[in-house]
């Protein structure tokens, strides 16, 4: 299914110009970790279908929908048997929809969608899919209009979900926390997008309209994590991608571009989540891919 990597960054080519690519996949294959500027959907048909993204494990059940971001290191592993849609879509679509930037991390680091939580809307998501699926197969006259529409309106269902951050903000009235989310998400798109550049406290307090003592505590019940922690991971995510996709590039010089003030913080931090030098990292995946 993966056409071709470059490093480990997956270089997707849509036919025909469209915007999305589409399958049904059947093949007892797992594969390595990679990313790619598509946003990516997941929906088992038959059996369960495991997905690892972030060191953490989702194992998905028929119907189970999970939406990968944009950019969002994953590998996917498959059992013996099975079936499972596998949808890839240019994030622009969605990005370019008015207001859709106050729910996008919503999908950050993934969003997952279960059968068994029994979310108001789940099974017209499943529908959606289906729908968009058959159309992909058949290719009747203007397919790609109608498979661009229902991908609207699946991304306008999900934003109205609220299956993250259900409980940030309790205590306030129900206005001023959709006020709050709204604020959050915005700050999170602008950390997605500018991590790499020096981003201090004071410019996120000000952007939100906050104190920085409120912003830290705010920030923490949206997002799970303190300000700093998101920002640091994201730069970390920038940094496993320069790492394996420009081999040209020194060890200091993508640190640098990914938003580390000094080689050893980069190393230190490195070192805390893979349990290896940066150095050792690139050593082992050249060794594997040789």
């Amino acid at each position: 299914m993966i056409a071709e990597l470059h490093g480990r960054r997956e270089n997707i080519e849509h036919a025909h110009g469209n915007a999305f690519r589409l399958f049904v996949n059947r093949e007892v294959e797992n594969y390595p970790p990679h990313w790619h500027t598509d946003l990516e959907i997941i929906m088992p048909l038959e059996n369960d279908y495991t997905v690892i993204l972030d060191k953490t494990t989702y194992t998905l059940n028929p119907e189970d929908i999970i939406i990968i971001p944009s950019g969002e290191m994953h590998e996917l592993h498959a059992p013996s048997s099975g079936k499972r849609l596998i949808f890839q879509v240019d994030h622009a679509i969605i990005r370019e929809v008015n207001g859709f930037d106050s729910v996008y991390n919503k999908f950050f680091p993934c969003a997952l969608l279960r059968k068994a939580d029994h979310l108001d809307g789940h099974q017209e998501l499943v529908n959606l899919l289906l729908q968009i699926s058959d159309e992909y197969t058949k290719a009747s006259p203007l397919y790609e209009a109608c498979i661009h529409s229902l991908i609207i309106y699946f991304f306008v269902m999900v934003g109205r979900i609220p299956f993250h951050n259900t409980n940030a903000f309790s205590g306030i009235t129900t206005h001023k926390q959709q006020s709050y989310i709204d604020i959050f998400f915005n700050l999170c798109t602008y950390l997605n997008e500018h991590c790499a550049e020096n981003i201090t406290l004071e410019q996120l307090a000000g952007m939100s309209g906050f104190s920085k003592s409120h912003f830290i505590r705010l920030f923490k019940d949206f997002a799970g994590v303190s300000y700093y922690e998101y920002l640091t991971k994201r730069r970390m995510i920038n940094a496993e991608i320069l790492l394996l996709d420009s081999p040209e590039l020194s060890i200091t010089d993508l640190a640098l571009k990914s938003g580390f003030n000094s080689l050893a913080t980069f190393n230190r931090v490195f070192k805390t989540a893979h349990g290896c030098t940066p150095t050792e990292y690139r050593r082992k995946f050249k060794v594997m891919n040789a």
